[in-house]
């Protein structure tokens, strides 16, 4: 029998406002005559300066549950707050101004638009809002990410792991409050994927950020100060400060469960 567990940020010292914020969501689709829930009800929170993980088996409902606490997804029932507002309360206008403000996302698609040269595509939030990144920022943020030399390629004739970093710097340079990432290593190298580990977890632990990223590596997940486990559309558990052994093991059970 799978049981639900509510995931929340440990005790602290004080007590931050959360980041993310979504209470008892539940997703359904509809399939030919009927509909299928994916998430069954499922809480959580992340405050600032946090970086979560959320795993578990395919098909456990973890994308499904990122891309309705981004906003991306319109939950059937419950609510979703980010950075302390609640998205059922935004006009598309305002949810979509948000997106390209508060809210950042490193997904393994890389969402980079074809025809744009790298730093066209890391300015994009900033051209889209009709306004100008800081003086010099784009131009550190390439650097800082080693993409100084092909600051003016397109994404046709970059590699994989280039056109993950030129998205990453894309999230630099926008510094949204959150930022939600989708398998952001899974197709790339070590080294680059080392590098955009890092970047996520130093964004993370700055003051007034957080990053929810969903993943099957054990290693993303230990790098993590939370990882939450879900199975059949519920989180069933949590491991605080787990190793990356911890992580892989507890991952394989709820496989297994789910098998």
């Amino acid at each position: 029998m799978t049981h639900q567990i509510t995931a929340e940020v440990p005790a602290r010292q004080h007590s931050p406002q959360p980041l993310i914020a979504a209470h008892d969501l539940r997703k359904s689709y509809a399939v030919g005559n009927g509909t299928v829930e994916i998430l069954h009800g499922v809480s959580v929170q992340v405050t600032e300066q946090e970086m979560v993980a959320v795993m578990g088996p395919s098909g456990s409902g973890k994308s499904t549950l990122l891309y309705c606490l981004a906003g991306l997804e319109t939950p059937t029932t419950g609510t979703v707050t980010l950075a302390g507002q609640a998205l059922d309360s935004l006009s598309r206008a305002d949810l979509a101004k948000m997106r390209r403000t508060m809210v950042g996302f490193v997904f393994q698609s890389y969402n980079l638009i074809p025809t744009l040269t790298a730093t066209e595509n890391v300015t994009l939030p900033y051209t889209l809002g009709r306004a100008k990144p800081p003086a010099g920022l784009v131009e550190q943020t390439l650097a800082a990410v080693g993409l100084s030399e092909r600051r003016d390629a397109r994404p046709p004739s970059m590699s994989g792991g280039e056109q993950q970093r030129v998205a990453l710097a894309r999230v630099l340079t926008q510094r949204p409050e959150v930022i939600f990432a989708d398998e952001p290593t899974g197709a790339l190298d070590v080294r680059t994927g080392e590098l955009v580990l890092a970047e996520l977890v130093r964004i993370a632990h700055s003051p007034g950020r957080c990053v929810l990223v969903v993943t099957h590596d054990p290693k993303v997940a230990a790098a993590c100060d939370r990882v939450l486990f879900m199975r059949d559309g519920l989180l069933v558990d949590e491991l605080v400060g787990g190793s990356v052994q911890q992580v892989a093991a507890r991952l394989a059970s709820l496989t297994t469960q789910a098998g």
